[in-house]
């Protein structure tokens, strides 16, 4: 069965999960860019013709064109978390394969790519590659190591334990990790006394017992959740 979870392993053996985003809303989200990039080189061209259109107007607005054709993409997935307008439409963003955010020669490499996609006619190259990839990695993505994966809504941080998050230990299973994550989440809905029962549980894991114990694995969920 087709499956677009993205799932990759860190050094400290907890796995990280992502949604992987299709051709489809990809080439949505690059529709709404495109608007919007025609939208302002018309607007730069009728400025720069009512203020009287002449050799350095017209060397304005080709330079104007050029940056937002190739830089519109890099800015914006640079400075606003992976996310161009259109992506931010569809609720997509771009990241580096290892789920981290997508760095500037990640960036530049995958827009600068982008032209071979549309060889040789109407985005044929990118449509294919992204159809026979795993991840739906266009040729771009491929050289610049990077994915394209739907946004995770961030957890409400205020309902969190305060505490300073703590690495967890390597021999951590993935049913253990969202069995810490959960209890995270929801200790203001158990009581204390149950919450230290389920932490008994873990207890050959942690190494830790009681509130003591308890408080650790509250620790290492926050850990989990992306505090640091």
């Amino acid at each position: 069965m087709l499956d677009t979870r993205y799932t990759i392993e860190t050094p400290e053996g907890i796995d990280l999960q992502a949604q992987v985003a299709g051709p489809v809303p990809r080439v949505l989200a690059y529709a709404v860019d495109l608007f919007y990039r025609t939208v302002i080189t018309i607007a730069l061209w009728l400025g720069l013709n009512l203020a009287g259109m002449d050799t350095a107007g017209w060397g304005i607005w080709l330079l104007g064109s050029f940056l937002l054709e190739w830089f519109y993409p890099v800015v914006f997935e640079l400075w606003r978390h992976g996310q161009t307008p259109g992506k931010q439409a569809f609720g997509l963003m771009v990241v580096n394969a290892n789920l981290t955010p997508v760095s500037w020669s990640a960036s530049l490499l995958r827009n600068l790519l982008r032209v071979a996609d549309f060889l040789p006619l109407a985005y044929a190259t990118g449509l294919t590659t992204m159809t026979l990839s795993r991840q739906f990695q266009r040729l771009g993505d491929m050289a610049a190591d990077t994915i394209v994966v739907y946004r995770q809504p961030q957890a409400d941080r205020k309902a969190l334990p305060q505490l300073a998050p703590c690495v967890p230990p390597r021999n951590l299973e993935a049913e253990d990790q969202r069995a810490i994550i959960s209890l995270t989440e929801r200790h203001r809905e158990i009581s204390e006394a149950r919450q230290e029962e389920l932490a008994e549980l873990l207890q050959p894991v942690t190494d830790a017992s009681g509130p003591a114990g308890l408080r650790y694995l509250r620790a290492i969920g926050l850990w989990l959740l992306g505090a640091r």
